[in-house]
Protein backbone atom coordinates (compact mmCIF):
# COMPACT_ATOMS: atom_id res chain seq x y z
CA UNK A 1 0.00 0.00 0.00
CA UNK A 2 2.65 2.36 0.72
CA UNK A 3 3.82 1.83 -3.09
CA UNK A 4 0.53 3.22 -3.83
CA UNK A 5 1.40 6.00 -2.25
CA UNK A 6 -0.36 5.22 1.26
CA UNK A 7 0.64 6.34 4.48
CA UNK A 8 0.18 3.25 7.43
CA UNK A 9 0.99 3.72 11.30
CA UNK A 10 1.15 0.59 13.17
CA UNK A 11 0.57 0.93 16.93
CA UNK A 12 1.39 -1.90 18.54
CA UNK A 13 1.06 -3.25 22.35
CA UNK A 14 4.06 -4.83 23.92
CA UNK A 15 3.25 -8.13 24.51
CA UNK A 16 5.14 -11.63 23.74
CA UNK A 17 6.66 -10.83 19.68
CA UNK A 18 4.97 -8.29 18.13
CA UNK A 19 7.85 -5.39 18.93
CA UNK A 20 10.74 -8.25 18.24
CA UNK A 21 8.98 -9.20 15.10
CA UNK A 22 8.28 -5.28 13.90
CA UNK A 23 11.98 -4.79 14.81
CA UNK A 24 13.08 -7.72 12.87
CA UNK A 25 11.38 -5.90 8.94
CA UNK A 26 12.07 -2.64 10.25
CA UNK A 27 8.85 -1.53 10.37
CA UNK A 28 7.81 1.79 12.61
CA UNK A 29 5.48 1.80 14.88
CA UNK A 30 4.08 3.44 17.85
CA UNK A 31 4.45 1.31 21.37
CA UNK A 32 1.48 1.79 23.24
CA UNK A 33 2.47 -0.26 26.30
CA UNK A 34 2.19 -3.61 28.26
CA UNK A 35 -0.91 -4.95 29.11
CA UNK A 36 -2.71 -6.10 32.28
CA UNK A 37 -3.52 -9.68 33.42
CA UNK A 38 -6.78 -10.70 35.45
CA UNK A 39 -9.86 -8.72 34.45
CA UNK A 40 -10.01 -5.75 36.44
CA UNK A 41 -6.68 -5.23 35.24
CA UNK A 42 -7.41 -5.76 31.45
CA UNK A 43 -10.69 -3.15 32.27
CA UNK A 44 -8.47 -0.69 33.03
CA UNK A 45 -5.58 -1.11 30.42
CA UNK A 46 -9.05 -0.91 27.88
CA UNK A 47 -9.40 2.57 28.88
CA UNK A 48 -5.67 3.62 28.69
CA UNK A 49 -5.48 1.94 25.77
CA UNK A 50 -8.50 4.35 23.99
CA UNK A 51 -7.31 7.38 25.13
CA UNK A 52 -3.91 6.51 23.88
CA UNK A 53 -5.20 5.39 20.47
CA UNK A 54 -6.93 8.58 20.54
CA UNK A 55 -4.64 11.02 21.07
CA UNK A 56 -2.52 8.94 18.50
CA UNK A 57 -5.39 9.48 15.90
CA UNK A 58 -6.06 13.21 16.79
CA UNK A 59 -2.46 13.71 15.38
CA UNK A 60 -1.99 10.82 12.63
CA UNK A 61 -5.70 11.66 11.51
CA UNK A 62 -6.22 8.17 9.43
CA UNK A 63 -9.12 7.70 6.83
CA UNK A 64 -9.24 4.06 8.34
CA UNK A 65 -8.44 1.62 11.18
CA UNK A 66 -7.33 -2.18 10.64
CA UNK A 67 -7.16 -4.38 13.44
CA UNK A 68 -7.44 -7.94 14.20
CA UNK A 69 -10.41 -8.11 17.12
CA UNK A 70 -9.08 -5.24 19.12
CA UNK A 71 -11.78 -3.04 20.90
CA UNK A 72 -9.35 0.14 21.44
CA UNK A 73 -9.40 0.67 17.54
CA UNK A 74 -12.86 0.29 17.12
CA UNK A 75 -13.90 2.67 19.89
CA UNK A 76 -11.40 5.62 18.55
CA UNK A 77 -12.57 5.16 14.83
CA UNK A 78 -16.37 5.00 16.24
CA UNK A 79 -15.47 8.44 18.09
CA UNK A 80 -14.05 10.16 15.40
CA UNK A 81 -16.41 9.16 12.57
CA UNK A 82 -13.92 7.24 10.89
CA UNK A 83 -14.28 3.38 9.41
CA UNK A 84 -13.09 0.58 11.35
CA UNK A 85 -12.76 -2.49 9.68
CA UNK A 86 -11.81 -5.42 11.91
CA UNK A 87 -10.55 -9.20 11.30
CA UNK A 88 -11.39 -12.10 13.42
CA UNK A 89 -10.95 -15.96 13.33
CA UNK A 90 -11.04 -16.64 17.24
CA UNK A 91 -14.96 -17.39 17.80
CA UNK A 92 -14.63 -17.95 22.08
CA UNK A 93 -12.98 -14.69 22.19
CA UNK A 94 -16.18 -13.34 23.48
CA UNK A 95 -15.26 -10.63 25.33
CA UNK A 96 -13.19 -8.85 22.27
CA UNK A 97 -16.07 -9.55 19.90
CA UNK A 98 -18.33 -7.84 22.87
CA UNK A 99 -16.23 -4.73 22.76
CA UNK A 100 -15.62 -4.61 19.63
CA UNK A 101 -18.68 -5.54 16.79
CA UNK A 102 -20.88 -3.00 17.97
CA UNK A 103 -18.40 -0.37 17.15
CA UNK A 104 -16.82 -1.83 14.03
CA UNK A 105 -17.98 -0.55 10.40
CA UNK A 106 -17.11 -4.31 8.83
CA UNK A 107 -15.99 -7.43 10.85
CA UNK A 108 -14.26 -10.31 8.36
CA UNK A 109 -13.36 -13.63 9.24
CA UNK A 110 -12.72 -16.80 7.78
CA UNK A 111 -15.76 -19.11 5.81
CA UNK A 112 -15.08 -21.44 8.13
CA UNK A 113 -15.89 -19.15 11.40
CA UNK A 114 -18.75 -20.82 13.35
CA UNK A 115 -20.55 -17.79 15.02
CA UNK A 116 -23.38 -15.10 12.91
CA UNK A 117 -21.91 -11.92 13.68
CA UNK A 118 -24.96 -10.36 11.90
CA UNK A 119 -25.46 -7.90 9.25
CA UNK A 120 -21.55 -6.54 9.89
CA UNK A 121 -20.37 -9.61 9.25
CA UNK A 122 -18.47 -10.78 5.98
CA UNK A 123 -16.43 -14.14 5.11
CA UNK A 124 -13.69 -14.69 3.09
CA UNK A 125 -12.47 -18.28 1.85
CA UNK A 126 -9.27 -18.39 3.14
CA UNK A 127 -7.29 -18.03 6.87
CA UNK A 128 -5.56 -15.56 8.81
CA UNK A 129 -2.22 -17.39 8.57
CA UNK A 130 -2.52 -17.14 4.73
CA UNK A 131 -2.09 -13.00 5.32
CA UNK A 132 2.26 -13.89 5.51
CA UNK A 133 2.28 -17.62 4.46
CA UNK A 134 0.77 -17.33 1.31
CA UNK A 135 3.47 -18.75 -0.96
CA UNK A 136 3.11 -15.19 -2.84
CA UNK A 137 5.18 -14.10 0.20
CA UNK A 138 6.39 -16.87 2.17
CA UNK A 139 9.44 -18.68 0.76
CA UNK A 140 10.91 -21.18 3.34
CA UNK A 141 14.44 -20.74 3.84
CA UNK A 142 17.05 -24.00 4.79
CA UNK A 143 19.59 -21.74 6.37
CA UNK A 144 17.29 -22.51 9.53
CA UNK A 145 18.02 -25.98 9.54
CA UNK A 146 21.78 -24.73 10.53
CA UNK A 147 20.85 -22.38 13.06
CA UNK A 148 18.80 -24.81 15.28
CA UNK A 149 21.67 -27.58 14.40
CA UNK A 150 19.42 -30.22 12.25
CA UNK A 151 21.75 -32.48 10.77
CA UNK A 152 20.30 -33.25 7.03
CA UNK A 153 17.52 -35.74 6.61
CA UNK A 154 17.35 -35.64 10.41
CA UNK A 155 14.13 -35.65 11.43
CA UNK A 156 12.38 -33.37 14.19
CA UNK A 157 8.86 -32.11 15.63
CA UNK A 158 8.81 -28.73 17.54
CA UNK A 159 6.60 -28.68 20.29
CA UNK A 160 4.28 -25.69 21.38
CA UNK A 161 3.60 -25.09 24.71
CA UNK A 162 1.36 -21.85 25.68
CA UNK A 163 0.83 -19.60 29.01
CA UNK A 164 -3.23 -19.63 29.16
CA UNK A 165 -2.59 -16.30 29.76
CA UNK A 166 -5.19 -14.08 26.94
CA UNK A 167 -8.14 -12.57 27.87
CA UNK A 168 -10.06 -16.17 25.80
CA UNK A 169 -7.92 -18.02 27.80
CA UNK A 170 -9.90 -18.13 31.15
CA UNK A 171 -10.19 -21.88 32.52
CA UNK A 172 -7.66 -23.48 30.32
CA UNK A 173 -4.94 -25.56 31.67
CA UNK A 174 -3.79 -27.25 28.99
CA UNK A 175 -1.41 -30.46 28.74
CA UNK A 176 -0.54 -31.63 32.22
CA UNK A 177 2.94 -32.08 32.89
CA UNK A 178 3.23 -35.67 33.23
CA UNK A 179 1.62 -36.14 29.57
CA UNK A 180 3.76 -33.51 28.53
CA UNK A 181 7.16 -35.21 29.57
CA UNK A 182 5.25 -38.41 27.85
CA UNK A 183 5.20 -36.82 24.89
CA UNK A 184 8.57 -35.62 25.12
CA UNK A 185 9.67 -39.49 25.57
CA UNK A 186 7.95 -40.73 22.35
CA UNK A 187 8.27 -38.54 20.07
CA UNK A 188 11.99 -38.63 20.71
CA UNK A 189 11.61 -42.33 19.62
CA UNK A 190 10.84 -41.10 16.00
CA UNK A 191 11.97 -37.70 15.58
CA UNK A 192 14.02 -35.02 17.98
CA UNK A 193 11.56 -32.96 19.61
CA UNK A 194 12.20 -29.05 20.11
CA UNK A 195 10.59 -27.45 22.52
CA UNK A 196 9.06 -23.55 22.47
CA UNK A 197 7.26 -22.78 25.34
CA UNK A 198 5.70 -19.54 26.62
CA UNK A 199 6.65 -21.09 30.20
CA UNK A 200 9.21 -21.89 32.46
CA UNK A 201 9.55 -25.50 31.74
CA UNK A 202 11.22 -28.40 34.42
CA UNK A 203 14.67 -29.60 34.28
CA UNK A 204 14.34 -32.28 32.38
CA UNK A 205 12.46 -30.77 29.62
CA UNK A 206 14.40 -27.43 29.37
CA UNK A 207 16.94 -29.45 27.32
CA UNK A 208 14.88 -29.44 24.75
CA UNK A 209 13.93 -25.92 24.52
CA UNK A 210 15.14 -24.52 21.56
CA UNK A 211 15.70 -20.64 21.02
CA UNK A 212 14.74 -20.03 17.18
CA UNK A 213 15.00 -16.00 15.87
CA UNK A 214 11.19 -15.32 16.13
CA UNK A 215 10.99 -14.11 12.38
CA UNK A 216 12.97 -17.47 11.31
CA UNK A 217 9.97 -19.68 13.18
CA UNK A 218 7.68 -20.46 10.27
CA UNK A 219 11.27 -21.46 8.27
CA UNK A 220 11.34 -24.45 11.06
CA UNK A 221 7.54 -24.96 10.54
CA UNK A 222 8.28 -25.73 6.82
CA UNK A 223 10.99 -28.03 7.73
CA UNK A 224 9.85 -29.86 10.48
CA UNK A 225 7.98 -33.17 10.40
CA UNK A 226 4.89 -31.99 12.91
CA UNK A 227 4.05 -29.36 14.70
CA UNK A 228 2.49 -30.75 18.01
CA UNK A 229 1.50 -28.48 21.29
CA UNK A 230 -1.76 -25.97 22.22
CA UNK A 231 -1.26 -22.97 19.90
CA UNK A 232 -4.22 -22.66 17.50
CA UNK A 233 -2.39 -20.28 15.41
CA UNK A 234 1.08 -22.40 14.99
CA UNK A 235 -1.37 -25.34 14.06
CA UNK A 236 -2.97 -23.61 11.18
CA UNK A 237 0.44 -22.16 10.64
CA UNK A 238 1.49 -25.76 10.15
CA UNK A 239 -1.27 -26.59 7.94
CA UNK A 240 -1.09 -23.87 5.60
CA UNK A 241 2.94 -24.77 5.31
CA UNK A 242 2.29 -28.72 4.49
CA UNK A 243 3.11 -29.87 8.19
CA UNK A 244 1.05 -31.75 10.26
CA UNK A 245 -0.42 -30.38 13.35
CA UNK A 246 -1.62 -31.81 16.39
CA UNK A 247 -3.95 -29.13 18.63
CA UNK A 248 -5.07 -29.58 22.15
CA UNK A 249 -7.98 -26.90 23.63
CA UNK A 250 -11.26 -27.11 25.22
CA UNK A 251 -12.91 -24.73 22.65
CA UNK A 252 -11.25 -25.15 18.82
CA UNK A 253 -11.36 -23.13 16.21
CA UNK A 254 -13.76 -23.16 13.23
CA UNK A 255 -10.28 -22.61 11.20
CA UNK A 256 -8.30 -25.78 12.94
CA UNK A 257 -11.88 -28.00 12.61
CA UNK A 258 -11.63 -27.17 8.56
CA UNK A 259 -7.95 -27.93 8.47
CA UNK A 260 -8.92 -31.17 10.16
CA UNK A 261 -12.25 -32.16 8.06
CA UNK A 262 -10.96 -30.99 4.41
CA UNK A 263 -7.63 -31.86 4.49
CA UNK A 264 -6.44 -33.81 7.57
CA UNK A 265 -3.27 -31.12 7.86
CA UNK A 266 -4.70 -30.49 11.90
CA UNK A 267 -5.94 -33.20 14.52
CA UNK A 268 -7.92 -31.40 17.14
CA UNK A 269 -7.91 -32.62 20.78
CA UNK A 270 -9.61 -31.41 23.92
CA UNK A 271 -7.59 -30.97 27.27
CA UNK A 272 -8.81 -33.61 28.92
CA UNK A 273 -6.49 -36.68 29.93
CA UNK A 274 -8.26 -39.28 27.49
CA UNK A 275 -7.32 -36.78 24.43
CA UNK A 276 -3.81 -35.88 25.79
CA UNK A 277 -3.22 -39.68 25.96
CA UNK A 278 -4.89 -39.74 22.19
CA UNK A 279 -2.96 -36.80 20.72
CA UNK A 280 0.45 -38.52 21.67
CA UNK A 281 -0.77 -41.56 19.92
CA UNK A 282 -1.56 -39.58 16.71
CA UNK A 283 2.05 -37.81 17.07
CA UNK A 284 3.83 -41.26 17.12
CA UNK A 285 1.32 -42.33 14.11
CA UNK A 286 2.49 -39.38 11.82
CA UNK A 287 6.31 -39.49 12.94
CA UNK A 288 6.44 -43.47 12.21
CA UNK A 289 4.65 -43.10 8.54
CA UNK A 290 7.86 -42.58 5.97
CA UNK A 291 5.40 -41.17 3.52
CA UNK A 292 4.05 -38.73 5.76
CA UNK A 293 5.88 -35.87 4.60
CA UNK A 294 4.89 -36.26 0.70
CA UNK A 295 1.40 -37.02 2.29
CA UNK A 296 0.40 -33.40 3.52
CA UNK A 297 2.50 -31.48 1.24
CA UNK A 298 0.23 -32.81 -0.89
CA UNK A 299 -2.61 -31.86 0.98
CA UNK A 300 -0.81 -28.20 1.24
CA UNK A 301 -1.39 -28.09 -2.42
CA UNK A 302 -4.93 -29.01 -1.97
CA UNK A 303 -5.43 -26.01 0.40
CA UNK A 304 -3.66 -23.52 -1.41
CA UNK A 305 -5.82 -24.42 -4.19
CA UNK A 306 -8.83 -24.06 -2.03
CA UNK A 307 -8.48 -20.50 -0.52
CA UNK A 308 -7.56 -16.68 -1.58
CA UNK A 309 -4.25 -14.76 -0.92
CA UNK A 310 -5.62 -13.05 2.48
CA UNK A 311 -3.24 -10.64 2.00
CA UNK A 312 -4.97 -9.35 -1.19
CA UNK A 313 -7.98 -9.42 0.12
CA UNK A 314 -7.28 -7.14 3.09
CA UNK A 315 -6.19 -4.95 0.49
CA UNK A 316 -9.36 -4.74 -1.75
CA UNK A 317 -11.45 -3.97 1.51
CA UNK A 318 -9.60 -1.42 3.17
CA UNK A 319 -8.92 0.40 0.01
CA UNK A 320 -12.89 0.68 -0.82
CA UNK A 321 -12.98 3.21 2.76
CA UNK A 322 -10.35 5.24 0.62
CA UNK A 323 -11.93 8.76 1.18
CA UNK A 324 -12.19 9.01 -2.45
CA UNK A 325 -13.85 6.23 -3.11
CA UNK A 326 -16.38 6.25 -0.69
CA UNK A 327 -20.02 7.81 -1.61
CA UNK A 328 -21.00 10.83 0.24
CA UNK A 329 -24.92 10.63 1.61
Amino acid sequence: MTSQGHEILFVSRNKEIEHILLDSYDIPYIDRGKGKNGKLGKFFYLLYADFTLYKIARKFKPDAFLNFLHPYPSHVASFIKKPSIVFSDTEHASLHTNLTVPYATEIHTPACYRTDLGEKHNRFNGYMELSYLHPNYFTPDPSILDIIGVKENEKFAIVRFVAWGAAHDFGHTGMSMDNKRKAIKEISKYARPLITSEKELPEDLEQYRIKIPIHKMHDAIYYSSLLYGESATMASEAAVLGTPAIFMDNDGRGYTDEQEAKYQLVNNYTESPEDQEKSILKAVEILSNPDSKDLYKAKRNELLNDTIDTTKYMIEVLLKHEPNKVKSH
